[in-house]
């Protein structure tokens, strides 16, 4: 289904659009939208100075009860302290990942005015409604080669589009929405999606948008960390041996990390291109979903075994120049089972959403996707 709305107005150049830029794979399969009632939507910019994008998790029209867990040493949130324990508005209405570092917080500024023309939000009596928007970034600024790169970042009209685009069918995932300019390691980042259903019938599904200072390749294998069971293809080993030959490979941080990615520029380049797009340009952000019954604590507690999930799929991970904030939403839908299988369960479908997002990634200019480097794919964006 496709949510109603104004269609947003577009404010620079380069192509905006809400579907994915490049083919499709398998992958691990699963979506957030598993999770009954949950709708997704992804807007995003390239061309013109611009390569990054927003991506909008709608929880159902009453709301849905939420937790964070932010972990990263770098984040960039919003209304994050409403969704501890103590405070009080339970229900969460929508979260928002954007790119654009804090530029890109105010996407949720588009959000939060669709949901109240739709009369969705905290009732505040003859005021109306305010929506409960939480939200969190990721660090893309450059990507596009605009100069200064703040004229280059998401804004409320963005927010709208990717609510406007928002559906509850199969999300679209690899390099769309807030994954547009997503970089991990020194791969190309992006969306990835992973469901898992439990014995007693209840859901939990993940989003994980993958823009790492760490690696999710193996390079023992070639394979990806979060391919917990190694569902995916195998690497060609002509190709392992190339990666792990060239400058692309992982490689253990400088003991100064700062100041020698300032010093690095990106791989291969010269001083003069400092910081390196790989480095200091980072953070994993993602939601975890469920339609079990949850309160607000068990709710950060899901968030935070999400984070457990993200740490095997991610080397090394929750860096200091990481931003890792994971949101959780519980809809309700069913009586909560054995709530440690759940927080299991949610570990595992992190780990696989972040593997999937760099299965399903398409590379872009200085950035290859994983399928190109060690699959032999050829496709970009």
């Amino acid at each position: 289904m496709k949510l109603s709305g104004r269609p947003a107005e577009a404010v620079a150049t380069g192509a905006v659009t809400g579907a994915a830029t490049g083919p499709v794979a398998q992958g691990l399969g699963g979506s957030l939208t598993d999770v009954p009632g949950i709708a997704v939507g992804h807007a995003q910019r390239i061309g013109g100075g611009w390569r990054t994008g927003v991506t909008v998790v709608l929880a159902p029209p009453g709301g849905a009860v939420g937790g964070v867990d932010v972990a990263g040493g770098s984040p960039g949130t919003r209304e994050t302290d409403l969704l501890d324990p103590r405070n009080a508005v339970e229900l969460v209405h929508a979260v928002v990942l954007t790119g654009g570092s804090a530029f890109g917080l105010s996407a949720a500024d588009g959000v939060m005015r669709r949901l109240a023309d739709a009369d969705i939000g905290f009732p505040v009596g003859p005021a109306g409604v305010v929506p409960i928007v939480p939200g969190a970034v990721i660090f893309d600024l450059g990507r596009g080669g605009a100069s200064p790169a703040s004229h280059a970042v998401p804004g409320p009209e963005l927010g709208a589009l990717a609510y406007d685009n928002a559906t509850a069918g199969p999300m679209t995932r690899g390099t769309v929405g807030a994954g547009t300019g997503a970089v991990s390691d020194a791969l190309a980042g992006g969306v990835g999606g992973a469901s898992t259903v439990l014995g007693d019938g209840t859901t939990v599904a993940a989003l994980a948008v993958v823009n790492s200072a760490g690696s999710a390749v193996d390079p023992r294998t070639g394979r990806l960390y979060g391919d917990l069971d190694a569902e995916l293809p195998p690497p060609d080993a002509q190709l392992l041996a190339a990666w792990l030959a060239s400058d692309r490979a992982p490689r253990p941080f400088p003991p100064d990390f700062a100041t020698a990615a300032h010093e690095s520029g990106p791989r291969g380049s010269t001083p003069a291109q400092a910081p390196a797009p790989g480095l200091l340009m980072n953070t994993t952000i993602g939601v975890v979903a469920t339609d079990a019954i949850l309160t607000k604590a068990q709710c950060w507690r899901l968030a935070s075994s999400a984070h457990d999930g993200m740490a095997r799929a991610i080397r090394p991970v929750h860096t200091m120049v990481d931003g890792d904030s994971v949101f959780a939403l519980a809809t309700g839908a069913r009586p909560a089972g054995n709530l440690n299988e759940l927080l299991a369960a949610a570990a595992d479908t992190f780990a696989r959403a972040v593997a999937d997002a760099l299965y399903q990634a398409t590379g872009y200019p200085d950035f290859p996707s994983y399928r190109q480097l060690l699959l032999g794919g050829h496709q970009s964006a």
